[in-house]
């Protein structure tokens, strides 16, 4: 490896919860690197105690933050996601003319992601993508691919994804293949499945105490569909009507900050006033370690969230993918899909408990992602340069 006379910036943009639950490996790996020199920044859904205040855990783990901004506006709806990816621009601007990173490092497909994206790009600064080159539905699609039309390194998950991203036109010598660094969280954080459910529901969560088991209970994270937004009061309530009807114990997460997100939310105010069930508890977050260790002694996870594709996937959970959010991701044979229907929705989710786990795949990564993302930061981040100079 060759080693440099000043260590190379690298800027890393964590914007939700999810975020950092793919990425902290990824940003161990950095600060620990000797020719590395991390630079967090943390903005958006992250600072905001309303979607689980994940800046809280970042802190909590130890790392020091270099930035925080603040662009999310308030509505959940297409016109906020607009006006707060034109915010992160300009405040994301102010904050890389202060910092002077040597790349940025952007992940997925979010609207935040773009608006990250397109000030790096506009300054001259590297663009690192992550997870980018792969298939859903949504708006979502459009975003990362654009993403990776602004980027100049792509780090991605799968070699279906790599594919993608070099048909859109990008150097094969500037996408590399590295897997998921949530797999590697996942991985080690599940070792010991041992969890503490009353003191976890007690600490992270609100509703009734449950009588949980491994293996017994459901886990339920619903996102909304930015392109159906004025839909999601009547989808999750068509969730809700399947997990009432089972009324198995039921870890349930509040949705993210995409439009739609206040339809799902009082979607379950409404539910939870009106029914009171005993067998459901909530979550706005918690430590991604200690939700590996929820999402791996579940019996089955059901949403619409990447989770139910990527790590459940590497753990073998059985899991039920509603509606079109996830449509074409590349998945493992424990993903059931199902359209916004109570009945397909109760269906199949007996279908999975009847089947129970599922043997582990490494379609999203084995676990060592992260190393190998700052190990390719550190020898590639030249081929960057020369392409931005010319």
């Amino acid at each position: 490896m060759r080693h440099q006379s000043r260590r190379r910036k690298i800027a890393v943009v964590v914007t939700y919860r999810g975020a950092y639950a793919r990425l902290k490996t990824f940003l161990q790996a950095v600060r620990n690197h000797p020719d590395l020199e991390l630079q967090l920044i943390v903005g958006a859904s992250a600072l905001l105690e309303k979607y689980g205040g994940a800046v809280n855990v970042i802190e909590a783990d130890g790392f020091e933050i270099a930035a925080r901004i603040y662009f999310v506006l308030e509505g959940e709806n297409p016109v906020t996601m607009a006006k707060t990816t034109g915010m992160g621009i300009m405040e994301l601007a102010t904050v890389l003319d202060n910092l002077r990173p040597d790349a940025v490092v952007v992940i997925g497909d979010r609207y935040e992601s773009l608006g990250i994206a397109a000030a790096a790009a506009y300054m001259n600064t590297p663009v690192v993508h992550v997870q980018g080159g792969e298939v859903t539905g949504s708006i979502d699609e459009k975003v990362r691919h654009a993403i990776t039309k602004l980027a100049d390194l792509h780090l991605v998950a799968t070699e279906g994804a790599a594919e993608r991203v070099r048909r859109l036109g990008e150097e094969k010598d500037t996408v590399f293949v590295t897997g998921c660094s949530s797999i590697d969280l996942a991985a080690t954080s599940t070792k010991d499945r041992t969890v503490d459910f009353p003191g976890l529901t007690q600490q992270y969560g609100a509703g009734p105490a449950l009588d949980l088991a491994a293996g017994k209970y459901l886990l339920v994270m619903q996102h909304p569909v930015t392109t159906e937004y004025e839909d999601m009061y009547e989808h999750i309530h068509e969730t809700l009507m399947a997990i009432f009807e089972l009324k198995m114990p039921t870890l349930w997460f509040w949705p993210n900050v995409d439009a739609g997100s206040d339809k799902i939310s009082k979607g379950l105010r409404v539910f939870r006033e009106k029914y009171q069930p005993s067998f459901v508890h909530f979550f706005k977050n918690m430590p991604p370690e200690k939700f590996y260790k929820v999402v791996v002694n579940s019996a089955c996870m059901i949403g619409s969230s990447s989770v139910g594709i990527r790590e459940t996937s590497f753990l073998g959970v059985p899991s039920v993918t509603i509606g079109t959010r996830q449509a074409g991701r590349e998945r493992g044979p424990n993903v059931m899909d199902v359209g916004y229907d109570r009945t397909e929705i109760v269906r199949a989710i007996r279908s999975q408990l009847v089947h129970g786990p599922y043997t582990p795949s490494t379609l999203y990564g084995d676990g060592r992602a992260g190393e190998r993302m700052a190990a390719i930061l550190a020898d590639t981040q030249l081929k960057i340069e020369k392409r931005i100079t010319y």
